[in-house]
């Protein structure tokens, strides 16, 4: 099968075999989106080698249990273990013996097939187009913010970052009613953030000290010195970016400001696909372009454009 491969941080088209996990679902892949990990483990965040690709949605062809087959769904990208510390005191996402798709240790969706336990799958609603599936992963995402943070209606709520994730942020986020404003650097990002009528701010526009929760989703140094500015004595700062080798950070300040500091990643796909399924959130308004899979290479130099949103990957049936 074809499938997009990366090795030493270079990444290229390969026929190679299709998998063949007897206890797994067999997945024939419709659609995969470009995520900002995908374009970093190119530059060498990570030392991964292998099938990249970990957005998607999909139809089971294969599954020990018939049920699942000829179902449209999407899946959890951490396969674990059940049995480690971590799995067994409800912190299966931190599985000590764990494979993520795409990322670690597991080929991932850029490819014509995949495979993940129908555990890790989750069914798509019949009025959730491909589209709009396909980005179930990063909403999850984004809603893991809810998850670890009561955010109340009385909040004033600061996003840094209107990328990819972002804008999944700024709209789940918009549906507390919380006093949210973005700092949105790009011109189409403004645009999108505005019609939906979420307020964007300028970075010289933001008073220091006075954001009850902050989130901080630009993956940059910089974003996280503003983010750190913004927030108020005992606030909450909510981590959504991952960043490369080192960076330097006043921890004394944190302290004597007692700021909670809260790492997020993967979060809820049910309550993902119900938002979709409601249309209380529209992530296909980030598509900017789509290309065949025999054009994945292409896809990637169009994602890695400045201030380019979602590129996806169709992969013909």
């Amino acid at each position: 099968m074809n499938a997009l491969w990366l090795e030493n941080n270079r990444i290229d088209l390969r026929d190679v075999s299709q998998p063949r996990k007897p206890d797994e679902a067999l997945i024939k892949i419709r659609k995969a989106g470009i995520c900002s990990t995908d374009l970093e483990l190119v530059k060498g965040y990570y030392p991964y080698t292998g099938i990249l690709g970990h957005e998607f949605v999909g139809e089971v062809v294969e599954a020990d249990d018939a049920a699942w087959v000829g179902q449209r769904v999407v899946g959890e990208i951490n396969v674990v273990c059940g049995r480690c510390e971590q799995c067994l005191n409800g912190r299966s996402t931190h599985c000590e013996n764990r494979t993520v798709l795409g990322i670690v240790n597991r080929d991932g969706t850029f490819a014509e097939f995949a495979q993940l336990p129908t555990s890790n799958l989750h069914r798509v609603p019949d009025s959730v187009p491909d589209e709009m599936a396909v980005f179930t992963e990063p909403l999850a995402a984004a809603l893991e913010i809810q998850q670890q943070v009561q955010v109340k209606p009385t909040d004033r709520v600061l996003l840094v970052g209107a990328g990819r994730l972002g804008q999944l942020i700024a709209q789940t986020l918009a549906l507390t009613g919380c006093d949210l404003h973005v700092v949105a650097r790009h011109a189409h990002q403004q645009s999108l953030l505005k019609k939906r009528e979420i307020r964007v701010i300028a970075e010289e526009e933001i008073q220091p000290w006075r954001w009850d929760v902050v989130v901080e989703a630009t993956g940059s140094p910089g974003g996280f010195a503003l983010a750190r500015k913004a927030i108020r004595p005992r606030g909450t700062l909510v981590m959504k970016s991952t960043y490369q080798g080192e960076m330097s950070i006043n921890f004394s300040s944190i302290v004597v400001d007692e700021i909670n500091i809260i790492g997020s990643r993967c979060g809820p796909f049910e309550p993902a696909l119900r938002l979709m399924e409601a249309r209380q959130v529209d992530p296909t308004v980030l598509i900017v372009e789509e290309f065949k899979l025999q054009d994945a290479l292409k896809a990637f130099e169009r994602a890695a454009e400045t201030g380019v949103l979602k590129v996806l990957v169709e992969i013909p049936r």
